[in-house]
């Protein structure tokens, strides 16, 4: 499915990138993408496409959707639902996505503009209304995987988790998080427990040994494990709303299972900060941000200075697998308080429009 979709210029965009994206932490300035599986049955709030614009205020995010097969709002729909104005989501194309990167830190990326065969299978799978195979493969043939960082990928049975996560690992991906909510749900899940097994690259402890006088043998099966001498480890554990400093709150609460005109007020209202702080939609969302944020390395950093508004005050405190979830969560409020994640939305609708004109 990679082989066959439409080529991208990912020198080019690594170079952008490298130019523009914010390093900081263990953030290196790449693209970064969060999605999921979709076919949860759970009708919930269109969660990784908010969590990804609200990201793009600190990290460069290639979203990768479609419109819906097994529900009612796909991410496609929820995009070009938005008011006053929509952004055109088919004139971000492997020719123009240089020119949408300039332009602002977020781009969606259509799945039939980047994966043209997919058109065939389109109608079928609407029909069906179930989930398919093409629900696994989505996730993993983002248009740019080779320029994608970090990802945080969502999927909606707990037995494929270790197995999406084996499968990027298999691909060379170093930075990622694959997640599942314990009622089967392809996000983090304001609930309770969400499983996760996240790639963590390390140094390749064998290759250590080595240095202080190994044998050949040795040295060989150190080597091919990495070019770089260093290893990708896959660590599992679970998460909490506690973990991330919030309530938690019944799926019944963020499972509106609206039309998409109707999430898309839903998501205006979060960008321009008119949701009450501690509505459940919202917590969800930022659960979610966040731990894109954190899987991106960038709450690594002890210092932060994110724009106006930002205290500096970094949460340090570490939870389950290591990571700064509640800082994680402090830098999403930011960007939504703060209009951050508005900006990046707003020039990306400004650019889409313009490249039709």
């Amino acid at each position: 499915m990679r082989e066959a979709a439409a080529p991208v210029d990912v020198n080019t965009l690594n170079q952008i990138a490298n130019k523009k994206g914010r390093k900081e932490g263990n953030y290196g300035g790449g693209l970064c993408d969060i999605v999921g599986t979709g076919g949860d049955s759970h009708s919930t709030f269109n969660i990784s496409t908010t969590s990804s614009i609200i990201a793009s205020s600190l990290l460069l995010l290639s979203k990768h959707g479609n419109r819906a097969s097994t529900s009612k709002s796909g991410s496609a729909d929820l995009l070009s639902s938005t008011t006053p104005r929509s952004p055109v989501i088919t004139s971000v194309t492997p020719q123009t996505i240089n020119e949408v990167y300039k332009a602002t830190n977020y781009a969606f990326l259509f799945a039939p503009v980047f994966h043209p065969g997919m058109k065939y299978v389109a109608p079928i799978r609407k029909e069906l209304g179930w989930r398919t195979i093409f629900n696994l493969l989505g996730p993993l043939t983002n248009p740019v995987e080779g320029a994608i960082e970090a990802r945080v990928i969502g999927v909606a049975r707990r037995d494929l988790a270790p197995v999406f996560a084996n499968a990027l690992r298999l691909t060379g991906v170093k930075k990622a998080m694959v997640i599942c909510g314990e009622e089967e749900l392809d996000e983090l899940s304001c609930a309770g427990r969400s499983f996760c097994y996240q790639l963590v690259e390390k140094t390749n402890p064998t290759r250590t040994a080595r240095r202080s006088g190994p044998d050949e043998n040795e040295q060989e099966a150190d080597d091919s494990d990495s070019e770089s001498g260093n290893i990708v480890e896959i660590n599992a554990f679970s998460l909490t709303p506690e973990d991330f400093g919030l309530p938690a709150h019944p799926l019944s609460e963020v499972s509106p299972g609206k039309e998409p005109r109707e999430n898309a007020a839903i998501l205006m209202r979060i960008l321009r900060g008119e949701m009450a702080a501690d509505d459940p939609i919202l917590h969800f969302v930022l659960m979610n941000t966040a731990a894109l944020f954190v899987v991106s390395g960038i709450c690594e950093s002890d210092t932060s200075d994110m724009g106006p508004g930002d205290d500096g005050k970094v949460v340090k405190e570490r939870g389950p697998g290591g990571g700064r979830w509640k800082e994680g969560v402090r830098r999403a409020r930011w960007a939504v308080d703060h209009g951050a994640a508005l900006k990046e939305w707003e020039a990306f609708v400004d650019i889409t429009n313009n490249l039709v004109q």
